[in-house]
């Protein structure tokens, strides 16, 4: 199993936003010297906690100071952007990174995003999947274009001039394109059985109970069969909020204090979704009612938080249970505390990962 990263991220409303984007650089350079594979980064343009804004400048920036890890969107949310523009900003990027580029999309999440984009009472859905398609031919095909769309016509044939490349947009580093994943949240995504026809990867959240986590497999399978080709588990991610530390105590208490980074991550995470009527991703029993959900058990459920040993044997035992994946992706979290949570980072490269290793050999 490959051990990853996957961070939003969320900081604390009110922390310098210099400060927390240094922070989230370090998180990624240091992931890199660790041998972290692959490290994708979120973006929204409307939240204060939330504080990258475009994943794709963010990755631009990081590929310099990083050797060998693959740094991924996570994600572009295609309904707030054009389409063409997003095929020359991952082609561009997908270059400065000579391969060591993942594409994450998704039709985005945060409604105040939609809200400021105008697409609120869109059917993003189909707004994503026309975007990825008009990507696709973008790469795909040659200038000068025309594709038609419901939300999207992308044309330069009236204004190309072929032998001065005027009207071409640049193909990806990697062919036909970088390899695309998407992020699977709801219980039993259809999304990930269309992804897996099309042969993207999907990424399992890790705010979701096991269950729901659980409930992606086979939907990926079922895809996968539909397309005639085998559904291999080195290519499912597997997202989790993970605190190790020296010692058990003091891993209980980073891991789940009402004022840790874990507890703002998930209280964030919970009024939000709880809000926008999608509760459900917490609940052990989906006729449980959402007034009967509360952030502290949430955090107890979802956060793996120990010493070493005890963070391995709850990651077999989470494994056990969903099944066997390819990358098991870090999720991360504010730090607050610097020693502690560089040093989660660390333990989980030196001790943790060689020991399930060891134990699924």
């Amino acid at each position: 199993m490959d051990l990853g990263f996957f961070t939003m991220p969320i900081h604390p409303p009110g922390r310098n936003l210099t400060e927390t984007l240094k922070e989230d650089f370090e998180f990624a350079v240091f992931a890199d010297q660790l041998g972290y594979t692959e490290g994708l980064f979120g973006e929204h343009i409307t939240d204060g906690a939330e504080t990258i804004t475009s994943s794709l400048i963010f990755i631009a920036w990081v590929l310099r100071e990083t050797k060998n890890i693959k740094l991924g969107t996570g994600t572009v949310n295609l309904p707030n952007h054009h389409p063409a523009m997003v095929a020359a900003e991952v082609a561009m990027v997908d270059h400065m990174a000579e391969g060591r580029f993942l594409f994450g999309i998704s039709p985005g999440g945060l409604m105040s995003d939609a809200e400021v984009f105008g697409n609120l009472d869109n059917d993003r859905t189909a707004m994503f999947v026309e975007s990825i398609n008009h990507i696709l031919a973008i790469w795909e095909g040659e200038a000068p274009y025309n594709l038609k769309g419901d939300f999207w016509n992308i044309t330069t044939e009236k204004t190309m001039i072929s032998d001065l490349a005027q009207g071409f947009i640049a193909k990806p580093y990697q062919r036909p394109h970088p390899p695309i994943v998407v992020t699977a949240v709801a219980p039993f995504s259809k999304g990930v059985t269309a992804a897996a026809e099309r042969g993207w990867e999907p990424i399992s959240a890790n705010f979701l109970q096991p269950q729901w986590v659980k409930s992606h497999w086979p939907k990926y399978v079922e895809g996968c069969e539909n397309a005639g080709r085998p559904a291999e588990t080195k290519n499912w991610r597997v997202a989790k909020s993970i605190c190790v530390a020296d010692d058990d105590a003091v891993a209980e208490r980073y891991g789940t204090e009402p004022d840790g980074p874990y507890h703002f991550y998930y209280n964030s995470l919970f009024t939000k979704l709880k809000r926008g009527g999608r509760a459900n991703l917490f609940k052990t029993d989906r006729n449980q009612a959402d007034d009967d959900l509360n952030t502290e058990t949430i955090v107890d459920q979802l956060v793996i938080r120990g010493s070493v040993n005890s963070v391995v044997d709850q990651l077999l035992a989470f494994r056990e249970d969903i099944g066997d994946f390819g990358t098991l992706l870090y999720a991360g979290h504010d730090w607050k505390d610097k020693k502690l949570a560089r040093r989660s980072m660390e333990l989980m490269t030196t001790e943790v990962m060689p020991k399930i290793n060891e134990a699924i050999k």
